[in-house]
């Protein structure tokens, strides 16, 4: 995806990708870490910097009306009143959010 805006863009080089990852993503961040090097090599992303910002699992708690983070994503169940929390708010990212370009 950020190699096709680069492309986009007339091949611009990319200096860094900003990406939320999600708890319930799938993905392992340092396995992305690792990865990226070598997916990035003789691209317009090669030596760019892959800037994760990890995004903690939120539910909502139909018990207390309100979004809640877990304190572990082995136990849906709401951190305050302990309720079962089925309704996932957030925590399944793997997205984008910017680009930094190099002149």
């Amino acid at each position: 995806m950020a190699e096709e805006e680069s492309e986009r863009r007339g091949g611009v080089h990319v200096g860094a990708i900003h990406l939320k990852l999600g708890a319930l993503s799938g993905v392992v961040e340092q396995a992305l870490l690792s990865s990226f090097e070598m997916a990035a090599a003789d691209t317009s992303l090669q030596g760019a910097r892959l800037l994760i910002e990890n995004i903690p699992v939120r539910v909502f708690c139909p018990t207390c009306s309100a979004e809640r983070q877990l304190t572990s994503i082995q136990n849906f169940s709401c951190p305050v009143c302990g309720a079962p929390t089925p309704q996932i708010t957030c925590g399944r990212e793997l997205e984008v959010t910017a680009l930094e370009i190099i002149q």
